[in-house]
């Protein structure tokens, strides 16, 4: 990541005589912006199209507002919540020399009343409550998000296109095999090269050729279903070139290296890379974090329990290196952790249940 520093706190000291802070939220048309004006009795809430160049003449405006009123302005700075639209807006205000910062949605602290009141100006004094904190360095306020840079955010395109296009061929798939079973059908393979010949000579369990709509419904779903696999390949095939391309240094190099383990492919090596292992993160702890992988206790009293993994990260890390341990377990017999990891688990109520799992 091309950006190091506490995801908790702000390390910068906060001097509020001199520092216009801006929190926003954004809807797809509309921004909700509210401030904290140096010499400025009133907390303004402003809203506005949702426009970048809008955006920065008001809080040229609110600086001025603050001169007018004897303060000088040496710091700007603005958060929003992480969401639909994603970094580009705090990369373009780094660029107009302004802070910007994205909150973790998850860690800003809501009400727990049932019924609770909840609306754009309400969720604005949330994260400027929150933000404030955070910018004081006081912890447990609210959680920021590492900013990517474009090439970094570019780099995972591949691998969550390719995600989402498995996802569908499956979604295909199953599509395809539910119709058939309606007409009594099974065994047939719509992954097969010949699937297309081979739907041609299908019969129903009373001998009888498939029903027109239905048969036209299953040419197409084949014909998306190669398209689909098609350009999986062509994803594949691309990451491989440039790969091959590639220097022998930076996220290329730790791709081909972390590959060259026995039980990791490409893409495994691909994903764990660019969401994960490019970020600065501090130590193995921090990893955990960031997947949702760290226990979640519920103490309180006498009670002491462990609901299981927080599940609060990363999904696409924590599903990799969920699969990655158990191919660990397959391919790396032999090896120290996995040794660890027997012996840990050899007198344990769930062992059975590791060992076949791991034999699947």
């Amino acid at each position: 990541m091309s950006q190091s520093f506490d995801a908790s706190r702000s390390l910068t000291a906060f001097e509020q005589d001199s520092t216009l802070v801006a929190v926003i939220e954004m809807s797809q048309s509309k921004w909700l912006v509210a401030a904290v004006i140096p010499g400025v009795a009133r907390q303004p809430l402003k809203k506005l199209d949702a426009d970048a160049g809008a955006l920065l003449k008001l809080l040229q405006r609110w600086r001025d507002e603050a001169r007018k009123a004897g303060r000088t302005i040496g710091r700007i700075v603005c958060a929003y919540e992480a969401g639909r639209d994603g970094f580009w807006l705090a990369r373009w205000l780094h660029v107009q020399a302004i802070e910007a910062y994205v909150i973790h949605a998850a860690s800003v602290a809501v009400s727990r009343e049932h019924r609770r009141a909840k609306t754009d100006r309400i969720d604005t004094e949330l994260l400027m409550r929150s933000f404030l904190g955070w910018l004081r360095g006081e912890k447990r306020h609210c959680n920021m998000v590492a900013i990517p840079t474009m090439a970094e955010e570019d780099a995972r395109r591949p691998s969550r296109e390719r995600e989402s296009l498995v996802g569908e061929q499956t979604r295909i798939v199953n599509r395809i095999k539910a119709v058939l079973t309606l007409f009594g059908i099974g065994g047939f393979n719509p992954r097969l090269r010949k699937a297309m010949q081979k739907l041609e000579t299908l019969r129903t369990a009373d001998g009888t050729p498939l029903p027109e709509n239905a048969h036209a419904e299953l040419r197409r779903d084949l014909e998306r279903l190669h398209l689909v696999q098609e350009q999986i390949r062509n994803i594949e095939s691309e990451r491989l070139r440039r790969l091959a391309l590639a220097p022998a240094a930076g996220p290329h190099a730790m791709v081909r290296l972390i590959a060259r383990v026995f039980g990791v492919g490409i893409e495994t090596a691909d994903m764990l890379v660019n969401e994960a292992l490019a970020r600065n993160l501090r130590d193995r702890r921090a990893v955990a974090r960031y997947a949702g992988l760290t226990g979640a206790p519920d103490e309180s009293g006498m009670r002491r329990r462990e609901k299981g993994l927080a599940r609060a990260g990363n999904g696409r890390v924590r599903r990799g290196m969920i699969q990655l341990a158990w191919r660990f377990l397959i391919f790396q017999k032999d090896s120290r952790l996995v040794r660890w990891f027997r012996e840990r688990t050899a007198d344990g109520r769930h062992a059975q249940n590791h060992d076949r799992g791991a034999g699947a």
